[in-house]
């Protein structure tokens, strides 16, 4: 698993916006900022969509003004799947960040195997990276929803 100090892959991943979806490499995509980047299960799910990213958008500004570039969400989902959900949830101020295939989640070794009830997906974590290298990492709990929580992030920093 990622650990603090270690610096992002270059894997690829996709950027949903409303300007299209852009693959890039997520060590470019954090290079020379100060990035939190929240992990979650799944789109449109119980716990993300009523608590886990409506509490980063709630506290964007916030995270601003400690000095925060970038606040990403990334979820193994497709691109046309976070960027309707940021729409939903009025996450504009948020990167929607698709890791469709899970190649950035498993080279993190942050995976987490449903089975049938949704195959692969991320664990739920939060990350403070540094110019692409990790600071700090929160990792949850199995059925847990405390460390990887906005305020939490907000407090460390």
């Amino acid at each position: 698993m990622i650990q603090v100090g270690d610096k992002m892959p270059a894997i690829n991943v996709t950027v949903a916006s409303a300007d299209g979806h852009k693959a890039v490499s997520a060590a470019e995509l954090f290079a020379g900022k100060k990035v939190v980047l929240f992990a979650l299960p799944g789109a449109f799910t119980p716990t993300c969509s009523a608590a886990h990213l409506p509490g980063y958008v709630v506290h964007a500004d916030a995270f601003k003004a400690k000095g925060v570039d970038m606040v990403a969400c990334l979820s193994v989902n497709d691109a046309f799947v976070m960027h309707a959900w940021g729409v939903a949830q009025n996450a504009e101020h948020i990167t929607m960040i698709a890791d469709g295939g899970a190649a950035l989640t498993k080279a993190l070794g942050l995976v987490m195997e449903t089975g049938d009830f949704g195959g692969t997906r991320s664990e739920r974590y939060a990350m403070v990276l540094e110019d692409g290298v990790v600071t700090l990492l929160n990792v949850e709990a199995p059925n847990s929803f405390e460390v990887s929580k906005a305020e939490t992030v907000l407090n460390a920093l």
